[in-house]
């Protein structure tokens, strides 16, 4: 692809820019740090501030930090007004406690650090995730229990969850995470992938028995080139690094995870042939980006992270995005990477759009509800 400008990037954008089509009445989230929207802060009982409740998180579209692991908006957030929906609130924060039309429109479950199988199963392999012990079906748990505040009687409830666009994740990528971090290798991993993917696919099973019927379920990340992993795992053999720069045996875990995924959402898709289970690849819609950030308008690069502590990578665990001291670059538009683990604004909007256009949805977003060939503005 012939390199071409920025500004050239934004007209070619903004004439994608249309009127979605009203496709779901209300979206619902659930997943970790790729999707929370500030549930992290209210389940800490010791009144510790988590870093990303401090500037410059928020900057770009809140003008705050709202506890979102982004300087803006998140895929879900996109995803919603795409559809002309609310931005779902957190499901602890006080909006959504309170019922009533704040939250007809959607919620949204996700935490921080969650992961899609439960903490006792990691406790047993010493595996422990110091964020938190909230997991894909504590979230589901606690979907289910605010159903009946969603709606005024059984048939308004489904009504409700028949016309919602239901998120599923991301899930998996803290799973993996926290194990390393713990001290596991790839050995370890391995034999526990295919029961992540398995619960991922039970977790969208489930809400359809609740009465779902468009479930979307995304891949993991290409975790390979994220900041955090290219310094906490640093080699000195380049043929360890693909031609982007990024470390192919974490890229490859991720891709197993993938694959896994998708055998098994197939196995949902039978059982339940009346619903669509959207397997969404954010793995290879983040890929587009990696392999020419330039030509996008990523002046910044790919893989060095807009905040953070220093380092190669501006990465740094022990002075992360938010903490004091930490430094921050001047348009975080021109990065990929915000703060190590997690992405941009700017990167999530080009990711959400293909998705949104069905180009890297299965079945396609674009062909469940049709826009027309038009995205909304993002």
């Amino acid at each position: 692809m012939a390199p071409f400008s920025s500004f050239s990037f934004l007209v070619v954008l903004l004439a994608s820019i249309g009127c979605a089509t009203a496709c779901y009445t209300a979206i619902f989230g659930f997943g970790d740090s790729l999707t929370d929207a500030g549930n992290l802060i209210h389940l800490e009982t010791d009144g510790s501030v988590p870093h990303m409740y401090f500037p410059p998180y928020g900057e770009t579209f809140f003008g705050h930090p709202t506890g979102r692991c982004s300087d803006g908006r998140v895929i879900l957030d996109i995803i919603a007004e795409h559809y002309g929906l609310a931005i779902p609130p957190p499901s602890l924060s006080r909006k959504a406690q309170t019922g009533g039309n704040n939250i007809r429109q959607g919620v949204n479950f996700a935490v921080v650090g969650s992961r899609a199988l439960p903490a006792e199963f990691y406790e047993k392999l010493e595996i422990y995730d110091t964020v938190t012990n909230v997991s894909m079906r504590d979230q589901l748990h606690a979907f289910k229990d605010m159903i009946p505040s969603l709606c005024n009687s059984p048939s308004d409830c489904k009504n409700l969850l028949e016309n919602s666009l239901f998120v599923l994740g991301e899930f998996g990528g803290n799973d993996y995470t926290h194990a390393l971090l713990s001290g596991k290798d790839i050995t370890v991993i391995r034999p526990f992938i295919p029961i992540v993917a398995h619960a991922i696919a039970e977790g969208a099973h489930k809400l359809i028995e609740l009465g779902a019927r468009t479930v979307m379920v995304p891949s993991v990340l290409p975790l390979g080139c994220a900041a955090s992993y290219l310094t906490y795992y640093p080699s000195p053999n380049p043929e360890d690094y693909d031609d982007l720069g990024c470390l192919i045996w974490v890229n490859d875990m991720a891709s197993y995870h993938n694959q896994l995924l998708q055998k098994e959402l197939n196995l949902v898709r039978e059982r339940h042939p009346y619903a669509n289970i959207i397997y969404t690849d954010i793995f290879n819609a983040a890929m587009q980006i990696y392999d020419g950030p330039d030509t996008l308008g990523f002046s910044g690069g790919a893989l060095r992270a807009c905040c953070g502590g220093g380092g190669e990578y501006n990465f740094n665990p022990d002075l992360q995005c938010g903490d004091e001291g930490a430094t921050s670059c001047p348009d975080p538009s021109t990065y990929v990477n915000w703060d190590g683990y997690h992405l941009t604004e700017a990167a999530y909007k080009l990711i959400t759009k293909s998705l949104l256009d069905g180009t890297y949805t299965y079945p396609s977003m674009n062909d469940l509800c049709p826009t027309n060939g038009q995205v909304a503005q993002l």
